[in-house]
């Protein structure tokens, strides 16, 4: 995974870049086909923004907190973006199995409609 850590109007501190790190390596633990995170830390009239863009396999998550404390943000964003990324892995995996689920039904009703028939 690629991680990329801006800030805007703001010097991201040794102390700010290893917490977005460790809240964010949530996500990898979900959902390991993460290609890369762009994370913009900004500052506007005393509110701290986060800004996440996560670039999966087939699918863009935008993610954005807003709160008077950075690491309030922090957290904020890592929380909503791990429920994103675990609805999205629910999808995917639900559609695989519930395709497996209507194969199964259809072969099924097909021999109940053949052992059905009356024998001539």
């Amino acid at each position: 995974m690629n991680l990329t850590i801006s800030g805007h109007h703001l010097d991201v501190t040794p102390a700010i870049r290893a917490y977005v790190e460790t809240k964010l390596e949530r996500v990898t633990r979900h959902f390991d086909h993460v290609i890369d995170m762009n994370v913009t830390l900004s500052v506007d009239k005393l509110q701290h923004k986060i800004e996440v863009n996560v670039h999966l396999r087939g699918k863009d998550i935008h993610v954005e907190a807003t709160e008077p404390d950075m690491y309030a943000a922090i957290d904020l964003v890592a929380d909503k973006l791990d429920r994103q990324v675990l609805k999205h892995k629910e999808k995917r995996y639900s559609d695989r199995h519930s395709d497996a689920m209507k194969y199964q039904t259809g072969q099924e009703s097909h021999e109940i409609q053949e052992t059905q028939q009356p024998a001539a």
